[in-house]
């Protein structure tokens, strides 16, 4: 922490600041905060009382971290063998309180979050784990290592993801639910196990998303979920019948990579 910014900055005289960490501009660091040795944190950000900021940690601009949080400390992962690893949080994210984000388990490795996210209070991201920009997480909600969760998803409260398990761009899960297999872009999944119950039309719209491109979008879900066609088929068949949008390109790419499979239809499991 150089001179320049020691003035800048405000550290609360009980915080323990490792003289090493490399704090930006206009940062607050409040009561018994820790910053450990290899932290940088942007300009902008507050990190609020009994914080904790360890292992190899980069925190973006104008992000509050809230009590109790702790970043970067080592995975949970009994491969773990003390190697270097990361955790890069982007701008203006928000992290509530006792969220804990473990950095990437294996040499060189790393955990990412983008920007303008939102990490309700008691949230778990694992380590190895690649949070896009616009998410939320609800109370609770917990992911596992190596899980993927792309851009403006919604993950509701006391939510679980098992390893591995991808979640599609602008899809929304409700609270409480058990995601075992990849959430296909743009869908709305809930139960436990989760199922697909329809699109997230409201998602959609705040995202931006033409009235054209979701309209192409239902063409390619009612292929995916009402025709009875194997994933395979599915493929096949939207790639012929449906025109093609930067959207619809997107999803083709998510199922052709879905190697847990894709959660299914609550329609489906009772027919």
């Amino acid at each position: 922490m150089n001179a320049e910014n020691k003035v800048i900055a405000y550290i609360h005289p009980t915080a323990v600041v490792h003289k090493n960490a490399r704090i930006g501009k206009n940062v607050e660091i409040g009561p018994y905060a820790v910053i450990d040795e290899h932290v940088e944190i942007g300009d902008g950000t507050k990190i609020m009382s009994h914080a904790m900021i360890t292992g190899w940690t980069g925190i973006g601009k104008d992000c509050i971290i809230y009590p109790g949080a702790v970043i970067g400390s080592e995975p949970q992962d009994l491969k773990f063998r003390g190697e270097r690893s990361y955790v890069f949080i982007g701008d203006r994210t928000t992290i509530r309180e006792c969220a804990t984000i473990h950095r990437g388990c294996g040499a060189e490795s790393e955990t990412r979050i983008g920007n303008d996210c939102l990490l309700m209070a008691y949230t778990h991201v694992a380590h190895n784990c690649l949070v896009g920009n616009n998410v939320i997480m609800a109370n609770s909600a917990m992911i596992a290592g190596h899980v993927v969760v792309e851009d403006r998803v919604v993950i509701g409260g006391i939510t679980g993801v098992h390893q591995f398990v991808r979640i599609g761009r602008n899809a929304m899960i409700g609270g409480a639910s058990k995601l075992v297999q990849d959430v296909v872009p743009y869908t709305i999944v809930d139960g436990h196990p989760a199922k697909v119950s329809g699109l997230n039309n409201v998602g959609m719209s705040r995202a931006g998303i033409t009235i054209e491109s979701r309209r192409k979008i239902k063409q390619a879900y009612k292929i995916l979920y009402r025709s009875g066609l194997s994933l395979t088929q599915a493929i096949e068949e939207i790639e012929q019948e449906v025109e093609s949008s930067e959207e619809i390109e997107h999803m083709l790419r998510f199922l052709r990579n879905a190697e847990r499979g894709i959660c299914r239809s609550r329609r489906e499991n009772s027919d």
